[in-house]
């Protein structure tokens, strides 16, 4: 069969890799796909973004299915679009894909459902916000309301920090539609988790547990990014914290949104802080929803699948992701994200990839902000690559990561060479 995966960066890299290994897979295509995808077998690129397009090549090419990556498309209505058009596709409706183009319907909706989240206002006048800010005081996070690929969160120290976090968003329109209106809610302390999980609109299927490292630099310092790299599984999620997360926080929200009206389908990202103490008593807060995979969570997830996710998700479009089970790599995977200079401001582009690390079941380097010019490989991103690796340890994957980065080169690259930290002790202390 025939596969479309929407998307060009390192999540849909990975996402149609492991589509492709699918024994029933002929070709997975990739719209628009990237240098990475033009240059991986059984994947194809189709230059193609506008939605009519994309449901006409979909129908011309008798698609079995289609997979959406990123939250542009899903925010523009594509799963409506296709459902129309009678093409099985898997993602949320433009109204559900509300709980992550809109973090003002977000908070609203965690706070109707009873879903432990931080305290927060909305704003879209700036001088009512700032009097928020110094009424609150610092630490206290600024985030953007709308779509702002992974830039529009600003935890700021200061009450300077966070009002100038306001100037941008609500003042210079730095930000377009997504600042127009903003959100401002109290600064959360503990340890960050992904938690993923598939929906059919009714039952739900968890996905391997991850870490991301949002910050720029190491110790978790610099500004926030997209992400900078993540690993999988992550130890901060115990079995007993992933029973809660899914009684607190996963449960109700699937029933809270068909409660509404507004059954959810897709990839349901709960960005997660968990605090201090033990199983039973550590707090667990919903900071962000996502309604795709997670970039680069996606990553060492995909790498760590044993199943065939053709299957898993043919199970999902068609209603019976119950029925549907993922076999796990016991293996650590850990991706580190190679970064253009300047990244995550205005980054440089067009520097050629002159060294990659050969491809293989336990390494393999996932391309985001690629392209191939006339048969050379260049970046075009701000996030270029992910190196990810399986392995029997966090701290062997780390190694086996940093060891592959050594073998990658373009110029004014850029990234952590922390990723892992925080699961390295917990290993070594489990061990």
């Amino acid at each position: 069969m025939k596969l479309l995966v929407i998307g060009g960066g390192g999540r849909e890299h990975a996402l149609a890799w492991g589509l492709a290994k699918s024994a029933r897979v002929e070709t997975v295509y990739v719209a628009p796909g990237n240098g990475g995808t033009a240059r991986t077998p059984m994947l194809q690129n189709v230059p193609l973004s506008d939605i009519d397009e994309l449901i006409a090549f979909a129908k011309n090419e008798k698609i079995a299915f289609t997979v959406v990556g990123p939250e542009a498309p899903l925010a523009a209505g594509i799963v409506d679009a296709f459902l129309l058009a009678g093409l099985k596709i898997f993602g949320p409706t433009q109204a559900a894909a509300q709980l992550e183009s809109s973090k003002d319907f977000a908070k609203a909706f965690l706070v109707r459902h009873q879903i432990p989240t931080a305290d927060y206002q909305t704003f879209t006048d700036p001088i009512q916000a700032k009097a928020y800010i110094l009424a609150q005081g610092a630490p206290i996070v600024v985030k953007a309301d709308g779509l702002a690929a992974g830039k529009g969160v600003v935890v700021a120290n200061t009450t300077d920090e966070a009002c100038e976090a306001i100037d941008q968003m609500l003042g210079d329109g730095s930000l377009g539609a997504a600042g127009a209106r903003v959100v401002i809610e109290e600064c959360l302390v503990g340890e960050e988790a992904s938690f993923i999980v598939m929906c059919d609109g009714s039952s739900i299927l968890p996905l391997a547990t991850s870490q991301d490292h949002k910050r720029l630099k190491d110790h978790d310092e610099g500004p926030n990014t997209g992400g900078m790299g993540a690993y999988s599984p992550a130890p901060v999620i115990s079995p007993a914290l992933h029973n809660r997360i899914m009684r607190e926080v996963i449960h109700p929200t699937i029933s809270g949104m068909a409660k509404d009206g507004i059954p959810f389908t897709g990839f349901l990202y709960a960005g997660l802080m968990i605090g201090s103490g033990t199983d039973t008593t550590r707090s667990i807060k919903v900071l962000e929803f996502n309604c795709r995979m997670g970039d680069p969570e996606t990553q060492p997830i995909v790498m760590r699948i044993k199943s065939d996710l053709a299957q898993v998700f043919e199970l999902a479009v068609t209603g019976r992701l119950s029925e549907a089970t993922i076999d796990w790599d016991r293996r650590t995977a850990l991706g580190v994200v190679l970064a253009a200079h300047n990244y995550p401001g205005t980054p440089g582009t067009g520097d050629t990839i002159s060294r990659l690390p050969q491809d293989t079941d336990e390494c393999m380097v996932f391309h985001a902000g690629t392209t191939l010019d006339n048969g050379v490989l260049k970046t075009a991103g701000g996030r270029v690559l992910c190196v990810t690796v399986l392995a029997d340890s966090v701290k062997r994957a780390q190694s086996a990561a940093y060891a592959a980065i050594a073998q990658t080169h373009f110029d004014g690259q850029q990234y952590r060479t922390d990723i892992g930290w925080r699961a390295i002790p917990a290993a070594a202390s489990s061990t």
